[in-house]
């Protein structure tokens, strides 16, 4: 796993390079493109995933429903569709494309891709990438921020969707 090549980019998305997921973790700030995807349901509820203990970053935390890396030599919508795929078994769904930004913490600096869908399920997550996963409320949600329930990226990332909410 740590052997994963990630593509380096440049802060306009363009491809300068390629590392190893253990040098873009290990606090060298090398900028590398990552997918997120935000699964709401028609109540307005935001599916959320709690990340596997195995993890290298956050592990045991709440986050996104989906989130993971592009590839070297991949696109970012292929990235997705491969990520909601080996997370939760999803394969019929219709992305929107949200927002991009930057974040960047101790270990790493990341190129946030964010997307959206409404989806009911079924959902099939894999046991080895995440300990659980449900549907959350907005006013629960809220309700346990600031309390590392969630990861940071979350966190900050939910304050970007609150436009988005029912």
């Amino acid at each position: 796993m740590n052997d994963e090549l990630f593509p380096l980019i440049d802060e306009d998305g363009n491809v300068v390079g390629k590392a190893t997921r253990s040098e873009c973790h290990s606090g060298s700030m090398l900028l590398h493109p990552v997918v997120h995807l935000h699964i709401f349901n028609k109540n307005g509820d935001l599916f959320l995933q709690k990340r596997s203990m195995s993890k290298d970053i956050q592990p045991g935390k709440w986050d996104t429903a989906v989130g993971g890396h592009v590839d070297y030599g991949e696109d970012v919508e292929s990235a997705l569709r491969r990520e909601v795929r080996e997370e939760l078994g999803v394969t019929d769904f219709v992305p929107s494309f949200l927002f991009r930004y930057i974040f960047q913490n101790s270990v790493e600096r990341e190129m946030v891709n964010a997307f959206q869908t409404v989806y009911e399920g079924p959902f099939n997550p894999d046991p080895v990438e995440l300990d659980d996963a449900r549907f959350w409320p907005v006013a629960e949600i809220e309700a346990h921020l600031g309390h590392g329930v969630f990861t940071p990226n979350f966190e900050q990332e939910f304050q970007r969707l609150k436009p988005f909410f029912k």
